[in-house]
């Protein structure tokens, strides 16, 4: 069984790391320096996206995404590093995604970041996707640990204490669906065009929030858990019974992405109760949204305000660093590689891995299978 070659880290000097992320449909390559102070520089950042290969289907379809991965991957590499001004022999470290995501991309990326490491003689860093979006607001601004995490993207929908690198403990996720799914869901339903997000926003910019009185799942509950799956059904039934219309379209999206707001903003309010009583810490705090649905404009006034009442200051990533890619994987390759934290060329390619493995393990909120637990 061969192992990455330990790496030589020395604190007081600067680390370059090259970053690949492939864990939906994003084929992402950047190059990063951190310097020995935690300051960031990102010396490329390149996303290539699947869009057009998606969109005739509203929705990712893991085989395409995978083979577009296959394609694309090479050249992305390749450019990453010649637009950064490095050399392959200046990289310190490998870094890439090892899940969790659709496996055929995650095993595309990492099988790539492992032949570079080996052929390079560089030290190898298995990321988890989640830990990217977990720092990735470090990546333009001072976010210290500890704070309290929002992280909310198509596969994911939790809350979350991070006391410090690979310190997560989780103090709500979703029982069934994540927000981005219900947000692709809602496009999907109404022909909005793909990816939802985006598209979703768009739309409800031009409706009335209060058109239609759909569910806040869970709003009120004394735990932080989160649920969309009723949220979704209401948004169909409510597209069933409709015109049709463009009207009808935007008070629908409007009414959704208020609903969603509200929703999370109440989870989110009973998170801070949560994570006040565990630290026991009543002095200024930290609130950080991550993930791909942080790019809300909505969500995003919606937890500043909440922030602002609470005694938190809110930090949230540049809308280009919300969806995946490359540089949050690059810096959380150099956060642990700074650290001494490194894995072997036996480092296994996941489709599950929860970020607080341990408490997923122990009461899985959405399903545990072979593959292990969702979350």
């Amino acid at each position: 069984m061969r192992h990455a070659p330990k790496p030589d880290v020395k604190q007081d000097e600067a680390l370059t790391v090259l970053g690949l992320e492939s864990s939906c449909d994003e084929t992402a390559a950047s190059v990063l320096r951190r310097y020995a102070d935690g300051r960031v520089e990102i010396l490329s950042n390149i996303v290539a996206s699947q869009d057009e290969e998606h969109r005739p289907f509203g929705g990712v379809v893991p085989e395409i995404a995978a083979r577009a991965h296959m394609r694309k991957i090479e050249p992305i590499l390749a450019k990453a590093v010649k637009s950064s001004g490095v050399s392959w022999d200046d990289l310190d470290g490998i870094a890439a995604t090892a899940g969790p995501g659709l496996i055929g991309g995650v095993i595309t990326g990492l099988m790539s970041a492992k032949g570079l490491a080996m052929a390079l003689n560089k030290p190898l860093i298995a990321v988890n996707h989640l830990e990217g979006h977990a720092l990735s607001p470090r990546l333009t601004e001072d976010c210290a640990f500890p704070y309290l995490l929002l992280l909310v993207s198509g596969g994911h929908s939790q809350l979350l204490s991070v006391t410090g690198l690979g310190e997560y403990e989780r103090l709500g996720s979703t029982v069934d669906d994540a927000a981005g799914e219900a947000f692709d869901k809602t496009a999907k339903v109404m022909g909005l065009g793909f990816p939802g997000g985006p598209k979703v926003q768009s739309w409800a910019e031009r409706g009335n929030p209060k058109a239609i009185k759909f569910p806040r799942p869970m709003k009120g509950r004394d735990h932080a858990d989160f649920s969309f799956a009723g949220l979704k059904t209401a948004v169909a039934r409510a597209w069933d019974a409709s015109d049709k219309t463009d009207t009808a379209k935007a008070d629908i999206a409007a009414s959704f992405q208020r609903a969603m707001t509200d929703t999370m903003l109440d989870r989110v309010g009973r998170a801070i109760t949560l994570y006040r009583n565990a630290t026991g810490d009543t002095g200024r705090a930290r609130l950080v949204v991550a993930g791909g649905v942080a790019a809300n404009t909505e969500l995003r006034a919606g937890l500043k305000t909440m922030a602002a009442t609470r005694n938190f200051d809110f930090i949230a990533p540049p809308l280009k660093f919300c969806g995946d890619n490359a540089a949050m994987i690059a810096l959380a390759g150099a956060e642990r590689l700074a650290a001494g934290i490194t894995d072997g060329y036996d480092a296994p390619a996941r489709p599950r891995w929860p970020l607080d493995k341990d408490a997923a393990a122990n009461a899985p909120k959405s399903g545990h299978g072979k593959k292990g637990p969702k979350s």
